[in-house]
């Protein structure tokens, strides 16, 4: 389990084990704790950590402790995770990332502490709220884009292949929706899904198929994450696919490989997440809620569609946020 204790103010470097407040002027017995348990720590998630971390350091009544599964894939750890601090009198509220939505909504029944969704929603009376990225109005923002490529591109009516998470998560599985609409929209067909478990490799070994399968090319790829998207270009170049590597190939997440890469060509369309926002209104959401306040049922932390047009813009805010290495 990686484990982090983050305390609630600036000055804070380090912290004993365990849930323990640090930092801050408040005493221990004032201090709210807040669980925040991720599904990985890959580029989106780190910045949804910084966004928690901020917003605890700007609290002195608040300590959050960041949970995460060594794996996107790593459903049991991560389960055992949430029934661990829905049942720990020591946590007041929980952020939940969940891998696996119906799991984790069947673990929230038992619940008597605030409950934040974090990234991916799930149904449960006892969430009070969705903190996280409209993720299928997005997919379909972008997806609207990428389409709009593949026709200058000379597609009267493209033809796309989804390369998507893993089955049952909900975040990957609003991103497939987006993407289909898009394509339905513009007329086009989408060829066949992909279930790669959010894993890189699983992608790049589902190029290999699809590059198998379809020689004479496809006019978009549509991907539900940014690793995966990389681990597909980085396959249509190591083939050395002339043709692939003319493919519309839209990625999602808005992290900074994959900005670089789109920077360089490879990659046409990228959907920026809101990473930072969304750890950071978490946290402020679950800390309204056991202050009394009232929360939203749903908060949009946004996103970005990012193309050539306007990639030094993003890079730019990326820089002065202190985002871009």
């Amino acid at each position: 389990m990686k484990r982090r204790m983050i305390a609630a103010a600036l000055a804070c470097l380090a912290c004993t084990a365990g849930l323990s407040a640090c930092g801050g002027s408040a005493s221990a017995e004032n201090v709210y704790r807040i669980a925040v348990i991720i599904k990985h720590t890959d580029e989106h998630f780190k910045k949804v950590m910084a966004g928690a971390e901020a917003c605890a350091s700007e609290h002195p009544n608040v300590a959050i402790d960041i949970q995460s599964p060594t794996s996107a894939t790593a459903y049991d750890e991560q389960l055992n995770m949430i029934e661990t601090v829905l049942h720990n009198d020591g946590i007041d509220a929980v952020v939940l990332a969940p891998l696996q939505s119906s799991s984790a909504a069947a673990l929230a029944e038992t619940a008597d502490k605030p409950i934040i969704a974090l990234d991916t929603d799930f149904t449960s009376d006892k969430k009070l709220s969705f903190v996280g990225t409209g993720n299928e109005a997005a997919a379909q923002s972008g997806g609207a884009v990428a389409m709009e490529k593949a026709k200058s591109n000379g597609a009267d009516k493209p033809q796309a292949v989804i390369l998507t998470g893993a089955q049952g998560d909900e975040t990957h599985e609003a991103r497939l929706r987006g993407y289909r609409s898009a394509v339905e929209q513009a007329g086009g067909t989408v060829l066949e899904v992909q279930y790669c478990d959010a894993q890189p490799d699983r992608a790049a070994a589902a190029m290999e198929a699809v590059m198998q399968k379809y020689p004479q090319g496809v006019d978009a790829l549509l991907v539900t994450s940014d690793d995966m998207a990389l681990a597909a270009i980085k396959c249509i170049w190591d083939n050395n696919s002339t043709t692939y590597q003319k493919t519309v190939i839209c990625g999602f997440d808005g992290n900074q490989a994959a900005v670089e890469a789109l920077d360089r060509g490879e990659l046409t369309v990228d959907i920026a997440q809101q990473g930072y926002k969304m750890g950071y209104k978490a946290v402020e959401a679950a800390l309204d809620a056991l202050e009394g306040k009232s929360v939203e049922s749903v908060i949009d932390s946004g996103s970005e569609v990012i193309t050539a047009d306007n990639i030094d813009a993003y890079i730019a805010d990326c820089r002065e946020k202190g985002l871009w290495s």
